[in-house]
């Protein structure tokens, strides 16, 4: 599997405060490279770069010896022409067509699998005749990434594709994206705010602040270090008062957790909203997402 490497600027805005983008990493063909910060910090933008999508000031991208793009030698290849699989939160499946039928749409001639082993692996085989109206939020994605795969893309990026899911569901096609890239390994980039996801996911997390790198290892080293906080995704099951706190109930994957907050800390949580949940030195902190 061929090395990635890139080197690029750019200048970007979040929100009133403008800032610029300075990324530079190598990584190796069978990686999966967990981009991880807070929001506006420039990980999906980096993904778009990689995709060609959006064109940074200056710098480099190349996947072993293709120069996708070269600022210095005016180099930059069309995103139809890179071999990169982006998969979003958006199914964007085509509605006319069968399950089997948006597969196979994706399927590249030079594809390791078949659609029938991709259609296995993600649980998708008896939903192969079914149209994407008749399958739940999850099956959709399921279809989107196995479509994706499909194309044999030479890198897969994940821009919190799961973050719409419900736990389990979300635990579910983790394990499918684990099997399918061990029976075809791709390069993967993955955006995601999920440190569970990020443990089952990526060989190595990028943490990422407001356009540089602060920290690069692996899961363990990078949220191991001292005054980090693990942070995961959950929904908000009950917020109930008792006495002088409130308890909130989150279910976290397959877990129910009560959390004791104060009444401050638990306004504005409902029934049914998506949180993340950090933990440090037994002091919880809970957020609310909002989409």
């Amino acid at each position: 599997m061929a090395a990635f490497s890139m080197t690029v600027r750019k200048r970007l805005t979040a929100g009133d405060t403008a800032f610029e983008l300075d990324f530079c990493i190598d990584a190796g063909g069978m990686d999966c490279v967990a981009l991880f910060g807070h929001s506006g910090a420039g990980k999906t933008t980096l993904l778009r770069m990689i995709a060609g999508l959006t064109v940074p000031d200056e710098g480099r991208i190349a996947l072993g010896d293709r120069v996708l793009f070269d600022s210095a030698a005016r180099i930059n290849v069309p995103p139809q022409h890179r071999r990169v699989g982006l998969v979003f939160q958006e199914y964007a499946l085509f509605p006319r067509m069968t399950v089997e039928q948006n597969v196979r749409y994706g399927l590249a001639r030079d594809a390791g699998g078949s659609v029938d082993s991709l259609l296995e692996t993600f649980g998708l085989a008896p939903l192969r005749r079914r149209l994407p109206a008749m399958l739940s939020g999850g099956q959709q994605q399921r279809v989107a990434l196995a479509r994706t795969l499909a194309a044999n893309p030479s890198v897969l990026l994940l821009d919190e594709p799961l973050s719409a899911l419900d736990p389990v569901m979300r635990t579910s096609l983790q394990e499918a994206l684990c099997s399918a890239r061990r029976a075809m390994p791709v390069l993967t980039f993955l955006v995601s705010h999920d440190c569970g996801e990020i443990f089952r996911l990526a060989t190595r997390v990028v943490r990422i602040a407001d356009g540089s790198i602060t920290a690069s290892g692996t899961p363990q080293e990078v949220f191991a270090a001292p005054g980090d906080r693990m942070r995961v995704s959950g929904q908000v099951l009950d917020n109930r008062k008792h006495g002088a706190i409130n308890v909130v109930t989150i279910a976290v994957g397959e877990e129910i957790s009560r959390i004791a907050l104060s009444p401050d800390e638990a306004e504005g949580l409902a029934v049914g909203d998506l949180v993340s949940v950090s933990v440090k030195a037994f002091n919880p902190d809970v957020r609310k997402i909002v989409k």
